[in-house]
């Protein structure tokens, strides 16, 4: 064991900070009357070997509490007890008998809570996962830097680290891990993505979800993670190397794997609330370190927790003290993990004051914009919250991306073949100017997504008419009822091969509509190669095959994955599907090609908007416009959501050129879609038999 010496410690920098020969420990309390520090040599100790009482005369400055181990070396293991008083109706729920987590905590030894009690029953201390002293100085990055992709060129792959390679299918040598994730670059790369937006990484326990699998009586879990337990740890289970704080440079080698591959990394991050829960849950941290500060309660009756989450708090996001966590959590994952943005999960309870009450002048959601060091990250709003909250086209701060869950529920319905949805539709398609324009911001700000892990895969949106969330353990009432889908004839799985062929192709369609719209396109793991969930909408609680990627699908799916991969590359190669400003509908009385964006009806003429249904087609202009950009192909697409066919005129060709073709989802297999250089001339440069539910699109040249 270390020889060790106490010393008063300073205030500098919250946490454990390993420096000068040994760790600084310094948390946050305003209202705590002592803090006692313990360390402990194991993770499974019962009891720690040293118990450090901060005296508040010595160890405290303002309201931060600090104290100095002189000897003590990274990889040790510590606790925090606090003490203060209990009086929920006034906020405080101090409680000496608990050992809390350091609120800034790097890293936690690998376990749970949770997986032998119930969440609010006092934890065997030997059984609670104890906080880990890293040091960040002895990474050696190699010149690694976050890469600052331009918005326009991003695709975006929303998925689950471990359910990425957890499959008994995947052959990776580390799955369902930091490791497992590197294996499978390649596949990435190959795909065409550009960044990977990861669900939950920071540190949560699984175990704290005690609902039971009603079809096989098995205890369910929180798979999903957003309910985070520590913000500046990476999740110790999803690490292959299992010695104490090892977690964490296996997380920077993950990253700096993705950046060498050209590929970003996006966290999606819970802000909104944390694993402690409402009135009647666990104190883990927060609550125990101050929680009349961390959370949002009701006014009169501090006893109770305001819910903006859905989960039994809100953090007090607007509070000086809880925003300047949230900034130091940020800058941290930039600074010394190398992140590249942050989605933000229901983010409007960020934009709630103190109070509660919505407002477009909350400070938080513009610290973030214009922090210095946040500059240049991605930062992506899920513009609502659990309470009502929506603020989609309207999120404060400045140079917020949105998902555009406005631009899902148009697609699905207008692929789907409901009446009437052309309008809406032509709106998503070119960049949802009602939603971004308003607030002087771009289409690149909308983040367009057809599926996403909450709801269903794309596969399951062609197969299922309704949710199957039975084996969720609640009676199929969770998850919502939305979900614009339709089963093609046949709910479920199927070897009939009309419904299989049909339903392949309306996929090709949702693909078409969001690789070929204006904005950032995400989609979700495996949903190139028809990844199922069985119909469940909700699975966060199932650590599963049935939530993993399965690889075998990589081949049975073959045509499909090749589809995406060509379109993807037909997106980049072309600046008319990835601008930066609005279509003007215009082009320069010099320019002599068509102007930026035009819309037809079947006849080729300009269509009445009141009548369009179940038809859209538009012409991209490639030309160089007003100088500014780079001369491109122009293109033509058009979408038939009916369940006949139509014959379509076709608007002329700029002079010189005819137009070819670059996909029709109608046509089996491999000749749907073709690479650049050969694409097929088309013999009547008039007209085009769109058939049934289909997508074309064409190439003048």
């Amino acid at each position: 064991m270390e020889q060790i010496r106490i010393l008063p410690g300073h205030p500098w920098n919250k946490g454990a900070v390993y420096a000068d020969g040994g760790v600084n420990f310094c948390v946050f309390s305003r209202n705590a009357t002592a803090i006692e520090l313990n360390l402990f040599k194991k993770s499974d100790d019962s009891k720690p070997y040293k118990t450090i009482l901060l005296d508040s005369k010595i160890n405290r400055t303002g309201d931060l509490w600090h104290v100095f181990v002189a000897g003590l070396k990274p990889g040790a293991l510590y606790l925090y007890r606090v003490f203060g008083p209990f009086e929920p109706s006034q906020g405080h729920r101090f409680d000496s008998k608990r050992y809390l987590y350091d609120p800034k905590a790097y890293a936690l030894t690998e376990g749970s809570l949770f997986k032998n009690e119930t969440p609010c029953s006092p934890c065997p201390l030997e059984k609670m996962p104890k906080c880990v002293v890293v040091d960040h100085s002895s990474y050696e990055w190699n010149g690694d830097k976050p890469l600052s992709h331009p918005l326009n060129q991003t695709i975006i792959y929303e998925l689950h680290l471990k359910g990425f390679t957890a499959s008994k299918t995947s052959n990776t040598r580390h799955p369902g891990t930091y490791r497992g994730a590197i294996e499978k670059i390649p596949y990435l790369k190959e795909l065409g993505i550009t960044a990977v937006e990861l669900m939950p990484v920071q540190e949560f326990d699984e175990y704290e979800n005690t609902n039971v699998n009603p079809q096989n009586g098995k205890r369910l879990v929180n798979y999903w993670g957003y309910s985070t337990v520590c913000f500046f740890a990476p999740k110790a289970s999803y690490s292959s190397n299992k010695k104490n704080g090892q977690c964490v440079n296996e997380f920077k080698d993950m990253v700096k794997a993705f950046h060498k591959a050209g590929i970003e990394v996006i966290l999606d991050v819970v802000f909104n609330h944390t694993a402690e829960g409402n009135e009647n849950g666990v104190s883990l941290n927060f609550r125990g370190f101050d929680n009349s500060i961390y959370y949002q309660l009701v006014a009169n009756h501090k006893n109770y927790y305001l819910n903006f989450s859905g989960c039994g708090n809100s953090l007090n996001c607007n509070h000086p003290v809880v925003q300047d966590y949230i900034i130091d959590c940020l800058r941290y994952w930039v600074r010394e993990m190398h992140i590249d943005g942050f989605r933000f999960d229901l983010a409007s309870v960020m934009s709630r004051d103190e109070k509660g009450f919505l407002t477009s002048e909350a400070p938080l959601p513009r610290r973030i914009s214009e922090d210095p060091v946040l500059r240049d990250i991605k930062i992506i709003a899920e513009s609502w919250d659990a309470a009502g909250a929506y603020q989609v086209g309207s999120f404060p701060g400045g140079r917020w991306c949105e998902w555009n869950d406005k631009f899902r529920d148009s697609i699905r319905q207008f692929i789907r073949g409901d009446e009437n949805f052309s309008t809406q539709a032509a709106t998503r398609i070119s960049g949802s100017s009602d939603l971004y324009q308003p607030s002087h911001r771009k289409p690149i700000h909308s983040i367009n997504y057809v599926c996403s892990h909450d709801g269903f895969t794309m596969n399951d949106l062609v197969s299922f008419n309704y949710k199957h969330n039975e084996q969720n353990g609640e009676e199929n009432r969770d998850g919502t009822n939305s979900n614009f889908s339709f089963n093609n004839g046949f709910e479920g799985e199927t070897s009939n091969p009309k419904i299989e062929s049909t339903r392949l192709i309306q996929i090709k369609n949702f693909f078409v509509a969001l690789l070929l719209s204006q904005g950032v396109p995400m989609f979700l793991m495996g949903d190139e190669v028809r990844r199922s969930q069985g119909g469940n909408n909700n699975l966060y609680c199932h650590d599963t095959e049935s939530a993993y990627f399965n690889w075998n699908n990589r081949i049975k799916n073959a045509e499909l994955f090749s589809f995406v991969k060509a379109l993807i590359s037909l997106r980049m190669r072309h600046r008319v599907f990835t601008r930066t400003d609005f279509f003007e509908g215009q082009k320069s009385a010099s320019d002599i090609s068509p102007a930026d964006i035009t819309w037809f009806n079947y006849d080729g003429l300009t269509p009445d908007w009141s009548k369009m249904n179940k038809f859209l087609a538009f012409r991209l202009g490639g030309g160089a416009g007003n100088g500014k950009l780079e001369e491109d192909c122009d293109f033509y697409v058009a979408f038939n959501t009916n369940i006949h066919d139509i014959t379509v005129r076709l608007p002329l060709a700029t002079v010189g050129k005819k137009w070819f073709r670059v996909l029709d989802t109608s046509i089996e297999e491999k000749g749907c879609i073709v690479g650049a250089g050969n694409e097929e001339e088309i013999l009547n440069q008039e007209k085009y038999v769109i058939l049934s539910n289909s997508v074309v699109v064409l190439v003048s040249k």
